[in-house]
């Protein structure tokens, strides 16, 4: 069967599309606005008269390019190309900013290679059993994992606790808006048909993080400023190696993990990894102001997250996230009906996919150390056509979620708050994290609560909630612990 799977990946043409998927997904990954799910999802009409193996591996390249492409733009211009590099625009931007964008993209692709990889590994050797693991996640322990990922907030809150927490709280508020999924009340939506189904966080993320960037761009356009000059050192010294495979390794394995939980994605994967690495570093206070670690933990999870959101869509026929969503539509456009049978029916495919996987990452380090002296190109275009073509594209990407005028006044209006959030020095972060993961959480919590008839102790019922509940502990006492021993440390010198 593998050498099968060899037979149909190795062929010029599936080769080719692979290159042609990762080479388009790392354009829309760049552009600020677009995701990675609009990307597939723009691509899939595209497979409907192609062959099985062709057509989903060029969606993987797709996925794998933009997944990756995402962290260029975040990089650069801090506007985030696809929801899950807003972590890396924290630290990546202002590398960039000390003229360290050539080392900051280096990290970031081979960071994101290794995570990928190490996804890819998972994939091949554990997927039934880390499909069986999700498999046994029911409201509490989701619950439980949407509070690990809000404690994160207080690691990315930036100077002060209390006003990261105040942007946290505000995410989460918003997330409330629309019907409520339990009861089906209507909750602050004014009336207006729009908010019905809740404020979407795409058009939110790109006001935050796009276009607030582009309103201060306004501000220093008729400033002088200095050429960043030449970009080097864009493969990656040999004193980061070290701290490269340090961070990959362990959060391109959390990401594969994250992954094949349905329904929690890349995004949630590369905050939870930046906030742990956070907790972990040995010099947290750095985070925030442009270090190599706050870039690879990351970009390795994100990336892992590409092959363990395969792992319950093959076995299972459970998606791990929208993308793969799309990709059982492709499987099922094929003929091929995803879940336990896929394996034994069609083998020689599975195979083909894990070998497809592989090769796009390959081919995404290869475009990525090679093409990136071109984006940087970017930092030497003047900010009178620079921030035009930002603004355009905030609004181009925000219409073209659901051909709806509504999301780009979110976007505008979020723009607006973002603008001021930087003037007082308030990080948006917090507030995009408690978007995406106040659901979650919310609706979780209910229906536990309403499954165990009111019953708290559902929610450490099972040895996954414990497991989790033994990491929100960590992860709150760390930044104190660490703040104690700093200030002993600093009394005996």
């Amino acid at each position: 069967m593998l050498a099968e799977a060899l037979n149909l990946v190795l062929q010029p043409s599936v080769l080719l599309y692979i290159v042609l998927g990762v080479t388009g997904g790392m354009c829309i990954g760049c552009l600020p606005g677009l995701t990675t799910t609009m990307g597939v999802a723009l691509v899939l009409p595209l497979t409907f008269g192609m062959d099985a193996t062709p057509s989903i591996l060029l969606l993987i390249g797709v996925y794998v390019g933009a997944v990756y492409g995402g962290s260029v733009s975040a990089i650069l211009l801090n506007t985030p190309g696809t929801p899950a590099s807003a972590a890396t625009a924290l630290d990546g931007y202002k590398m960039a900013c000390k003229g360290e964008a050539g080392r900051a993209l280096g990290i970031a692709t081979t960071s994101s290679f290794i995570g990928g990889v190490i996804s890819c590994i998972y994939l091949i050797l554990i997927s039934p059993v880390l499909a069986k693991f999700a498999l046994r996640f029911s409201a509490p322990e989701f619950f439980m994992l949407a509070l690990f990922g809000l404690c994160i907030i207080s690691t990315i809150s930036g100077k002060s606790m209390v006003i990261g927490l105040l942007s946290g709280t505000l995410g989460i508020l918003i997330a409330t808006i629309g019907i409520d999924d339990i009861t089906g009340t209507m909750r602050f939506t004014f009336d207006n048909m729009n908010l019905f189904s809740g404020i979407n966080f795409i058009p939110v993320m790109i006001g935050l993080f796009a276009m607030s960037q582009a309103f201060v761009g306004v501000e220093d356009i008729m400033k002088k400023t200095a050429s960043t000059g030449k970009i080097t050192h864009v493969f990656p010294k040999r004193s980061d190696w070290g701290l490269i495979f340090k961070n990959s390794i362990p959060f391109g394995s959390l990401g594969a993990f994250i992954g094949c939980i349905p329904g929690v994605g890349a995004d949630i994967a590369s905050f939870i990894a930046y906030g742990q690495a956070k907790s972990v570093s040995k010099h947290p206070e750095k985070f925030g102001t442009g270090i190599p670690e706050a870039i690879s933990a990351p970009e390795a999870a994100n990336n892992g997250v590409t092959g363990g959101a395969l792992i319950p869509m093959l076995t299972l026929g459970v998606p791990g996230d929208a993308v793969a969503a799309i990709m059982i539509g492709a499987l099922t456009v094929q003929g091929l009906q995803p879940g336990p049978l896929l394996f034994q029916n069609d083998a020689p495919i599975v195979y083909a996919i894990f070998i497809g996987l592989l090769i796009a990452n390959v081919c995404m380090l290869v475009l990525g150390l090679n093409s990136v002296r071109l984006f940087t190109k970017v930092l030497s275009v003047p900010k009178s056509i620079l921030v035009p073509t930002i603004f355009l594209l905030c609004f181009v990407g925000s219409y073209a979620l659901a051909n709806n005028i509504f999301d780009v006044i979110i976007m505008l209006f979020f723009g607006i708050v973002g603008y001021f959030f930087q003037k007082i020095e308030m990080s948006a972060s917090p507030a995009i994290l408690g978007l995406i993961l106040g659901p979650m959480a919310e609706s979780n919590f209910r229906r536990a609560l309403l499954m165990a008839r009111g019953d708290f102790g559902t929610f450490l019922s099972t040895g996954i909630c414990w497991v989790f509940f033994i990491l929100i502990i960590i992860s709150l006492l760390l930044p104190f612990i660490r703040k104690r021993l700093s200030q002993r440390k600093g009394n005996s010198v």
